[in-house]
């Protein structure tokens, strides 16, 4: 019996699911244009708006008018769910944007939006913000892990980071003015030479060259304009440095307040005290994964078939509040020799017969992250830890 060729006929791709009952906005942000990019319900088109960048009025009344849109063409007024991407505009649009009932407002982690893996893929906004709106549709539909939305802090809380971050750069460009005096001394066969050093202006008067020779006028005079710009650095660094104290020991009045908490274990001074504070355990978190996840000290594993090794941290969180935990967990080594983990951390190192140190002192970071978290919201002391002196 021969059989018959059936034809199947193909239907036409379905319209994009949009009965959610809500406008998705994105916004693509830039400092000379803003681009919005919406959807409406019942349509599987999105739509543009050029806005002129800062112009927060003109996106306000971009609103307004697809709301207006809709409703004539449907007979319902619908909410808008808007959605942006973390940058260097900061949250003050969110903030806006939220104040209003009829806007939802999101900020997500860019990196966390799945991108084409090809090796030359289209770039424009145009392209990210329909992107934006269909991680935003699959976000509101639930899907798991489609995306990270950003916990915005409060003014008071990103005010906080400020004193941290500050003296991390002041002290960054100390360090830069520091190795050019050195470098200029240095082409001239003077070594030795100490710029912090409190007589720095006395020895740079007595100072010559390799060749038995006094400084040239030129480079000591350019050398000078260092030293007033490095003393200029040391000065912010002290006034930084006041406020920062300040600021733990007004949280000192409280004894349960996280900074508090933290400031209270001996070898954590007032700068990692408000760092871990300001950075990370401000933050509410679900579990001792999203913890470590946050700071960038999770692990990421490379499994596939037969291949199976691990990569090491995933370095995709905060990468002040990462720096600051490994430079602790040194620290804790050394204040700390009696504690749980510090005892773990020797047993690690002694079974790889003294190697992969680096490696154990990443791991004793992320259990010592963990461990603070802990303390600092349950009360859970760590084994074995010194406390200061009251």
């Amino acid at each position: 019996m021969a059989l018959e060729k059936v034809s199947v006929q193909t239907e036409a791709p379905a319209a994009v699911r949009v009965d959610l009952g809500v406008i998705f906005v994105s916004l693509e942000l830039s400092k000379s244009t803003w681009l919005a990019t919406s959807l409406t319900p019942g349509s599987d088109k999105m739509s543009r708006h050029s806005i002129a960048g800062g112009d927060l009025a003109g996106l306000l009344t971009v609103f307004t008018d697809l709301r207006k849109k809709a409703q004539a063409r449907l007979g319902k007024l619908y909410p808008l769910v808007v959605i942006q991407e973390a940058g260097l505009d900061g949250f003050w649009i969110h903030r806006v944007l939220d104040r209003e009932v009829w806007i939802e407002s999101h900020v997500v982690d860019a990196a966390s939006i799945a991108v084409s893996r090809r090796h030359r893929r289209a770039k424009t906004d145009r392209i990210d913000g329909e992107a934006l709106i269909r991680t935003l549709m699959a976000y509101k539909r639930g899907e798991p892990r489609v995306c990270s939305m950003v916990r915005v802090p409060t003014p008071e809380e990103e005010d906080r980071r400020r004193i941290c971050r500050e003296r991390k750069a002041l002290v960054a460009e100390r360090v830069l003015h520091v190795n050019r005096i050195k470098g200029l001394l240095l082409s001239q066969g003077i070594q030795g030479y100490e710029p912090m050093h409190r007589d720095r202006r006395k020895r740079l008067e007595e100072l010559q060259t390799g060749d038995g020779r006094i400084l040239s006028s030129y480079i000591r005079a350019q050398i000078c304009r260092e030293l007033d710009r490095l003393e200029l650095l040391l000065e912010q660094i002290k006034a930084v440095e006041v406020e920062r104290d300040a600021l733990v020991a007004s949280a000192a009045t409280d004894t349960l307040a996280p900074l508090a908490l933290l400031a209270g274990i001996k070898g954590i001074g007032p700068e990692f005290a408000v760092i871990l504070d300001s950075e990370g355990l401000f933050r509410h978190f679900d579990n001792r994964r999203q913890v470590a996840a946050y700071a960038g000290l999770a692990p990421s594993p490379w499994q596939s078939g037969t291949i199976d090794r691990e990569q090491g941290v995933s370095k995709a969180g905060n990468p002040r509040l990462r720096t600051t935990m490994v430079q602790l967990a040194w620290l804790w080594l050394r204040h700390q020799p009696d504690s749980m983990l510090t005892r773990w951390f020797h047993e690690r190192v002694a079974r790889n017969s003294g190697r992969l140190k680096k490696a154990a002192i990443v791991a004793l970071a992320r259990k010592l992250l963990v461990a603070l978290w802990k303390y600092v919201t349950a009360g859970i002391v760590i084994e074995g830890a010194v406390m200061k002196a009251a």
